[in-house]
């Protein structure tokens, strides 16, 4: 029997749909290696970052058709993510970096450099290389969120960036004493954004995410007439006034022509938790929790547990609906974030098993498959 071909091989490939892109596998030029050898078939398939959430998925799919050629007698496939040139416009800075994406919010207060702090490692934990610039000026938490301090070192005229949890990072937290205010005007963030992006050996990267200022500054503006930007992410808590103010973040980037891949609903309720000793099942517990009563039933054990939603519910979904965006994920209140945050070990990082972790997880997963759709796409820079 003559041995498996290369195009029946691609032929079965070719059944391998990425459910983001709606396409096969072999027309998108996912396949680099396609090759048959006494009835072992080898299949290299190159995804467009090492963060896919659907990579073990169209794996299993590929070994299960590869096996269906008649005279298959074993199947390697392997999953790469090597680089290739970013789609849209080439970018005269940052040109090794293939995705920025600015992680951006209505108001201040939402949570938004915590969520670009853990999301960042989350990307970086999946192999993806990803870096996080600090352009929020007037308040950069970054440093003490990564655990990072001091003047950054140079070389060849450039700075190199401060790097921890697979992180490489820039801030203006590194180059000001911690206790002096930036009072800046506009041109001066503008420069500053600048360099940001053209004076620092990023090296190549996969994502590069920009911490922003809160609101629809100066520092917005400027980001999106330097670079072309794949995306952005929105941060919001569920109550009204920050839903309101996302808004005209949305208004705003639709203005300079940046979509927004979608919206991070932060704060989204609190886990209360208790055991009341000697209880039986189903007898009730009544908390009163900002004038309103919540009664809850214990379990067998006596335990009990429910979530209250302190600032709102569904803040989030209504403007996904209003503006026709995905919900990211949301996150619950949680002391773990703030103390990770303060001990520059994201809850990512230090808790990895935590459900608030599993949240960033799959947050990250939810933007990689957004970044991957926008990839496909001509990036837009305002002219």
């Amino acid at each position: 029997m003559s041995d498996v071909t290369k195009e029946q091989i691609l032929e079965a490939l070719r059944h391998v749909i990425d459910p983001d892109l709606g396409r096969d596998i072999v027309s998108l030029g996912f396949v680099t290696t396609a090759s048959a050898c006494d009835g072992a078939v080898k299949a290299v398939i190159n995804l467009t970052t090492p963060a896919c959430p659907v990579k073990d998925q169209l794996k299993a799919q590929a070994e299960t058709l590869l096996r269906a050629i008649p005279g298959v007698k074993a199947v390697n496939v392997e999953m790469t993510a090597v680089s290739k040139p970013s789609s849209g416009p080439e970018r005269k800075i940052a040109p090794d970096i293939r995705h920025i994406v600015a992680v951006s919010s209505g108001k201040g207060g939402v949570g938004k450099s915590t969520v670009a702090v853990n999301l960042a490692c989350a990307l970086a934990k999946t192999g993806a290389k990803v870096g996080l610039v600090d352009c929020d000026v007037y308040g950069p938490d970054v440093p003490m969120m990564m655990g990072l301090k001091g003047e950054p070192e140079a070389s060849g005229g450039k700075l190199i960036p401060k790097e921890r949890h697979g992180v490489r990072t820039m801030s203006i937290g590194y180059l000001l004493d911690e206790d002096k205010p930036v009072i800046w005007r506009g041109p001066m963030v503008h420069k500053l954004i600048e360099q940001f992006l053209g004076d620092v050996q990023w090296g190549a990267l996969d994502y590069l995410l920009v911490d922003m200022p809160p609101g629809t500054g100066d520092a917005q503006l400027s980001l999106a007439q330097i670079v072309p930007l794949t995306g952005a992410v929105l941060v919001t808590t569920p109550q009204a006034v920050a839903t309101f103010d996302v808004n005209k973040a949305v208004a705003m980037f639709k203005q300079v022509n940046v979509p927004v891949l979608g919206i991070v609903e932060n704060m989204a309720g609190y886990a209360i938790e208790g055991l009341v000793e000697g209880a039986r099942t189903g007898t009730k517990i009544r908390l009163n929790v900002g004038g309103a009563d919540v009664v809850v039933n214990v379990d067998i054990e006596g335990r009990f547990s429910t979530v209250v939603d302190i600032f709102g519910s569904g803040g989030a979904q209504k403007l996904a609906t209003k503006h026709g965006f995905p919900i990211l994920g949301t996150i619950p209140l949680d002391p773990r974030v703030r103390v990770g945050g303060d001990a520059g070990d994201p809850v990512t990082i230090a808790d990895p098993k935590s459900l608030i972790a599993q949240r960033f997880a799959e947050i990250a997963g939810r933007v990689a498959q957004r970044v991957a759709i926008q990839a496909h796409r001509a990036l837009p820079i305002l002219q």
